[in-house]
């Protein structure tokens, strides 16, 4: 049987996962017009990639052997190309007087971080949920 530690490790995945995913959305949305990095050329929106990971390996139960914890795997740098704005008195004008921004649609980002806080907040329910269940399971023991 999934163990109430168990519950709460693979939720606190859930949470630190969408933490990751809420950080990315947080850049993405401060670099919308950055049209200029290090690396050369505007900044590229980027995501977290989440993989399943199984909770234990050495688990006797075979219940627990097949929980997954939500882990980042990378953070990807979005493969679409730069918007073009022709701004032919922009320092970052091309020949042609077209400014490449980045691909960063603001619109897309806020439901992406929508969606980000409800799982976050689902995630915190379900930790209050097991730890209001171990403290009755605790009581029932009195």
């Amino acid at each position: 049987m999934l163990g109430t530690f168990s519950a709460m490790e693979v939720a606190a995945s859930g949470l630190s996962a969408e933490r990751s995913r809420m950080n990315t959305i947080a850049s993405n949305l401060a670099n919308a017009k950055t049209t200029r990095t290090e690396a050369g050329g505007p900044y590229k929106r980027i995501d977290p990639v989440f993989v399943a990971q199984s909770l234990s390996q050495s688990s006797f139960d075979s219940t627990e052997r097949n929980v997954q914890l939500v882990k980042v795997s990378e953070i990807k740098e979005d493969t679409r190309d730069p918007m073009k704005v022709y701004e032919p008195g922009h320092p970052d004008a091309d020949p042609t007087g077209y400014v490449s921004y980045p691909n960063v649609n603001v619109v897309e980002e806020m439901v992406n971080m929508i969606t980000a806080s409800r799982a976050y907040e689902a995630g915190v329910s379900s930790i209050e949920s097991v730890k209001s269940m171990a403290q009755t399971a605790l009581g029932l023991g009195k």
